[in-house]
């Protein structure tokens, strides 16, 4: 029996895949636990045009990730922090602030995004911010003493 899964199913397939199961595991198990549907026509076509939906969401947000790559390509920013005499700072600069100054400039972007270990000095830096798990940008962030 061809069925549509609505959910991975371990040594089957994945969801969305069309399959051919035996009758009584399809009858017994996938179907009444809404596991899988019925492979018939209008249930196959609503299928591909939800994966179709997809592939064009998918699209759309890689191509907006590409967009914002090239207004954050070489951006640079300055963060200011209170510093002892010799430059060491009272606290540390993490991807929190980094994320807050972007978003001051318009730019919303997750902390977990910012690939940026905690730092107590002063210097540049140059800090990997993944936008998408194809595309990155390097910005540079320099952090000055607070006058």
């Amino acid at each position: 029996m061809k069925v549509i899964l609505l959910k991975d199913v371990k040594g089957t397939g994945k969801k969305g895949d069309v399959v051919t199961v035996s009758d009584g595991y399809a009858n017994n198990y996938l179907i009444p636990n809404k596991i899988a549907q019925n492979a018939n026509a209008t249930n196959v076509n609503l299928n591909n045009q939800a994966k179709s939906s997809e592939a064009h969401k998918a699209e759309v947000i890689l191509n907006e990730a590409k967009e914002l790559k090239q207004k954050l390509d070489n951006l640079s920013i300055e963060l200011s922090i209170k510093c002892g005499e010799n430059g060491k700072t009272f606290g540390s600069v993490t991807s929190k602030e980094i994320a807050d100054k972007l978003l001051s400039l318009g730019f919303e972007i997750d902390k977990k995004k910012i690939d940026f270990s905690p730092v107590k000095t002063i210097g540049l830096y140059h800090v990997k911010i993944k936008l998408h798990p194809q595309v990155a940008t390097t910005i540079n962030v320099n952090i000055v003493s607070q006058k």
